[in-house]
């Protein structure tokens, strides 16, 4: 029986486990699309749907915790400016994990993590900025 087993450890101390989803939560929340194996991103759904039940609420603790869980101030303020209002009506279920196939080099399961209602103009929006203002430093 797998009584009191309530997440998956992925064979990592519970700092690097800590760090690790701090880390794809934030590049979730940034690009509203990331790719990784699949049990890393079946605990990431847990993850990113509090955090966006926490830009639903929008109050100062909220944001204090959402700020403990990311790290980024640019992340947490997308979080409650542009993802809390975007699923103000959606009660749960706000992110999907699709299957991906197998990872080349270890046969490991990929999968695709994403926001239900996502923005495809997000994903490689600090990219494309970043090569804008190169382009115009050069003029």
């Amino acid at each position: 029986m797998r009584h009191a087993r309530g997440y998956r450890r992925l064979n990592r101390t519970h700092e690097h486990r800590k760090a690790l989803f701090a880390n794809m939560a934030g590049s979730l929340i940034e690009h509203e699309q990331i790719k990784t194996t699949l049990p890393k991103a079946k605990e990431l759904k847990r993850i990113a749907d509090k955090l966006i039940t926490l830009g639903k609420r929008g109050d100062l603790h909220a944001r204090r915790q959402a700020a403990a869980q990311l790290k980024q101030d640019v992340l947490v303020a997308k979080l409650f400016e542009v993802l809390g209002p975007r699923y103000a009506e959606r009660q749960g279920g706000y992110t999907r994990v699709l299957k991906a196939g197998f990872r080349y080099g270890d046969m490991a399961p990929m999968a695709i993590v994403e926001f239900v209602d996502r923005d495809p103009e997000a994903k490689g929006a600090a990219d494309r900025a970043r090569l804008a203002a190169e382009e115009a430093a050069e003029d």
